[in-house]
C-alpha cells in the first residue's frame, strides 16, 4: 500500500466518523463511542480489502461483513453510505420513524447489511455459518466480523470460537474492538477480561495484536489472515472509544448518548478540519 493510498483510507475513515456524528446528532440518540472506535477498520475493509459491489449487493461471490456489536450500526451505515450502498442523505434519518436505518442493523431493509444484529454475542455464530456455507459451495467468499470487548463476555462468543477452529474456517477473520469500555464502565470492572489474545490463542485461533487506528497495520493483518490456512484469524485491535472526537475519547459516558447541538458542531468542525 502506498502512502497516498494510506492517506486516502485515513480520509475515508474521517468521513465515516463525520457520518456517525451527524447521524447520531440528527437522531438525538445512538452509540457514538464504539462506532467511532471502528472507523479505521471499516474504511480498510470496505475500501481496500473486501470484494463487494454496491450496484450488485447480493452478488453471490461477495465477501460478507457482520457487525456483531450491533449498537455500532451508525459506523456500518456511514460506511455503506460512503461505499454507495445507500444515499448519504439517508444518514439523517437514523432511528426516525419509518426509516430503514434502525438503531440496530436490519438485513431485511438495508442493502449491504448481511446480518441483523443487536443481541450481543450472536454475530460470530452467524459469521461461522456464512464461512461454512462458502466452503460448502466452494465460493471464494471471505467473512469479516467485528466483536465488542464487552460483548466478548457473552458465553456464546466462546462456543462460536470453538466452532470456528473446529471447522478450520480460514476464510473467517474477526476483529476484537479492544477499547476497554462498555456501557457500565471499564470492562475489567464489569467482568474481568484480561489477555484476550492469549484466550483466543488457547482456543486455537491465529491471533494478531495491532493498533486498531493504524491503517497499514489493519491491512497487513488482512494480508496475513488471507495467507493463513487451516484456522481463523482474530485481530485484537487496540482502539480508543470515541476516537476522532477529543471530548468523547476514552469517556464511558459516550457509549450510548447523542451530543448536544453545540457538541455536534464542535465534533463536526474538528473532523472537517482533519480533512483539509
Amino acid at each position: 500500500m502506498t502512502k497516498e493510498e494510506t492517506r486516502e483510507l485515513q480520509r475515508i475513515a474521517q468521513r465515516i466518523r463525520l457520518g456517525i456524528v451527524k447521524s447520531i446528532a440528527a437522531a438525538g440518540s445512538g452509540h457514538p463511542g464504539g462506532s467511532l472506535s471502528v472507523a479505521d477498520i471499516m474504511a480498510t475493509l470496505y475500501f481496500r480489502e473486501m470484494k463487494i459491489d454496491s450496484k450488485n449487493p447480493t452478488w453471490p461471490d461477495r465477501d460478507r461483513f457482520v457487525m456483531s456489536k450491533g449498537h455500532a450500526a451508525p459506523a456500518l451505515y456511514a460506511t455503506l453510505a460512503e461505499a454507495g450502498f445507500i444515499p448519504k442523505e439517508e444518514l439523517a434519518t437514523l432511528r426516525k420513524f419509518g426509516s430503514r436505518l434502525q438503531g440496530h442493523p436490519s438485513m431485511r431493509h438495508v442493502p449491504g447489511v448481511e446480518m441483523s444484529t443487536g443481541s450481543l454475542g450472536q454475530g460470530l455464530s452467524a459469521a461461522n455459518g456464512m464461512a461454512i456455507a462458502a466452503k460448502l459451495d466452494k465460493r471464494p467468499t471471505r467473512v469479516y466480523v467485528i466483536l465488542g470487548d464487552g460483548e466478548a463476555q457473552e458465553g456464546q462468543i466462546w462456543e462460536a470460537s470453538m466452532t470456528s477452529v473446529h471447522r478450520k474456517l480460514d476464510n473467517l477473520m474477526a476483529f476484537f474492538d479492544y477499547n476497554g469500555l462498555q456501557i457500565d464502565g471499564k470492562i475489567t470492572d464489569v467482568k474481568s477480561f484480561t489477555e484476550p489474545a492469549a484466550k483466543w490463542r488457547a482456543f486455537g485461533w491465529h491471533v494478531l495484536e495491532i493498533d486498531g487506528h493504524d491503517i497499514e497495520a489493519i491491512y497487513a493483518a488482512c494480508e496475513e489472515a488471507r495467507a493463513t490456512k487451516g484456522k481463523p484469524t482474530m485481530v485484537v485491535a487496540h482502539t480508543i472509544k470515541g476516537k476522532g472526537v477529543p471530548f468523547m475519547e476514552n469517556v464511558v459516558d459516550w457509549h450510548g448518548k447523542a451530543p448536544s447541538e453545540e457538541q455536534a458542531e464542535d465534533a463536526v468542525s474538528h473532523l472537517e478540519a482533519s480533512l483539509s
